[in-house]
């Protein structure tokens, strides 16, 4: 699972208008550098999770498929924070275990 809703508050007025995810590190969108990263290292089924501008990462990353993995996204009305949001986000898991990181490192 990938923590990605997050407004980002830290580097405003910049997350204002683009999510922290989609921030660009080396050409790419930080959250891309860590998709790749997950595939290479075997893991293909990821959730993200997504609140602020959540569109805009939907629409960036699509089903997955350009990186070798399959994308799902838990949606947030709000963002609900780290526990809360992999909560919201377990329907999504399967009862299977999973790892969670945040989607700016």
């Amino acid at each position: 699972m990938i923590l990605a809703a997050g407004r980002g508050e830290r580097m405003r007025p910049l997350t204002d208008r683009v999510p922290k995810p989609l921030i660009e590190a080396a050409g790419r969108p930080l959250i891309v550098h860590l998709i790749e990263r997950l595939a290479r290292a075997g893991f293909t089924d990821l959730v993200v999770n997504v609140s602020h501008l959540a569109g805009m990462v939907e629409r960036g990353l699509g089903d997955g498929s350009r990186y070798g993995v399959h994308i799902a996204y838990s949606r947030e009305d709000q963002a609900l924070e780290t526990g809360g949001g992999i909560a919201y986000a377990l329907p999504l898991l399967e009862n299977e275990p999973f790892v969670a990181i945040n989607s700016d490192i």
